[in-house]
C-alpha cells in the first residue's frame, strides 16, 4: 500500500512539474537575446527584451533569437575582369537588428535559416559582382578598394533582411596555379629587363665620360696653343736662361742660336 501511494504521489509531482514547464505563465529571455512573441503561432509586434516576462500559457509562445555578433566563414569562387579564377575566403561578422527580430523570424526563420538562405548566397553573389570589376592584378594591388566594395554592397544587401554587417575581411585571396606561374614569370622578366636597362645605362654613362674627357683634353691643348704666343715663349726662355748663349754645331761650324728662331721653331 505504501509503495502504491508513493508511486501515485510521484506521478502527480511529475505531472505538476511538466505542467509548470509547458504551461508556465513566465518566460525568461537571456542576455544577448530577444524574444519573439507569438499568439497561436502568429508573430506579434511585441518583442521581449532580456529578463522575465508574463505570457498566457497555450495561447502565447516565445522564440528566442540571438542578437549578439556572430561570425560566418565563407569560401567563394569568382572570375576577375580578365577571366582569371579567384578563390576567396571571407570572414563576416554580423548581427540581427534587435528591434526587427520579429520581422526576421517571420520572414526568414532562426539563425541557421538566416545563414543558409540569406548570408551565404549574398556573399557569393556580391563577391562575383565586385571581382568582375577588376583584373587579377588589380585585385592584388587594390585589395583595400575591393574589400570596401564588397563591404558596402553586402551592407546594403543585408540591411533589407534586418541584418547588420559589423565587419568583413578578405582573409585569403588566391588564384589558379597557372596564373601564379604567369605572375612569377612576369616578375622574373621585369627584373631581367631592369638589369639590362641598368647595364646599358652604365655603358652609356661610361662612354659619355670618355667623350667628355677627350673633349676636355682637346680643349686644353687648343687653349695652350692659343696662349703660347711668340712673346710668351720668348719671355719663358729669357726667364729660364742662365746667361750662356746656346751653341749649335752643324754644317758651317758652331754658331749661336738666335732666340727668335728658337721661338718660331717651338711654335711650329
Amino acid at each position: 500500500m505504501k509503495n502504491k501511494t508513493f508511486n501515485k504521489v510521484s506521478k502527480i509531482i511529475a505531472f505538476l512539474l511538466l505542467s509548470l514547464i509547458f504551461f508556465s505563465p513566465f518566460v525568461i529571455v537571456n542576455a544577448g537575446e530577444r524574444g519573439v512573441l507569438m499568439q497561436f503561432g502568429e508573430v506579434q509586434n511585441q518583442i521581449f527584451g532580456e529578463g522575465i516576462h508574463l505570457i498566457i500559457p497555450l495561447v502565447n509562445t516565445v522564440k528566442k533569437l540571438s542578437i549578439r555578433v556572430q561570425k560566418q566563414e565563407i569560401s567563394a569562387e569568382a572570375s576577375s575582369k580578365d577571366l582569371q579564377d579567384v578563390f576567396t575566403d571571407v570572414a563576416l561578422n554580423w548581427h540581427i537588428l534587435p528591434e526587427e527580430a520579429n520581422l526576421i523570424y517571420q520572414q526568414i526563420g532562426d539563425e541557421a535559416a538566416i545563414i543558409d538562405k540569406i548570408i551565404n548566397p549574398a556573399v557569393e553573389e556580391i563577391l562575383k559582382a565586385v571581382m568582375a570589376k577588376y583584373t587579377a592584378e588589380e585585385i592584388i594591388t587594390r585589395r583595400e578598394e575591393v574589400k570596401t566594395g564588397v563591404d558596402n554592397s553586402l551592407t546594403t544587401r543585408l540591411i533589407t533582411y534586418h541584418i547588420t554587417v559589423d565587419d568583413i575581411s578578405l582573409v585569403h585571396v588566391h588564384f589558379s596555379q597557372r596564373f601564379g606561374d604567369a605572375v612569377e614569370a612576369k616578375q622574373v622578366a621585369e627584373q631581367e629587363a631592369k638589369r639590362a636597362e641598368f647595364v646599358a645605362l652604365k655603358a652609356t654613362k661610361e662612354a659619355e665620360a670618355k667623350v667628355n674627357f677627350a673633349k676636355g683634353e682637346a680643349e686644353a691643348q687648343r687653349l695652350v696653343r692659343e696662349t703660347l704666343s711668340t712673346e710668351v715663349l720668348a719671355k719663358q726662355a729669357i726667364e729660364k736662361w742662365n746667361g750662356n748663349l746656346p751653341l749649335i754645331i752643324g754644317e758651317g761650324g758652331p754658331k749661336v742660336l738666335d732666340l727668335s728662331q728658337l721661338v718660331n721653331t717651338l711654335q711650329k
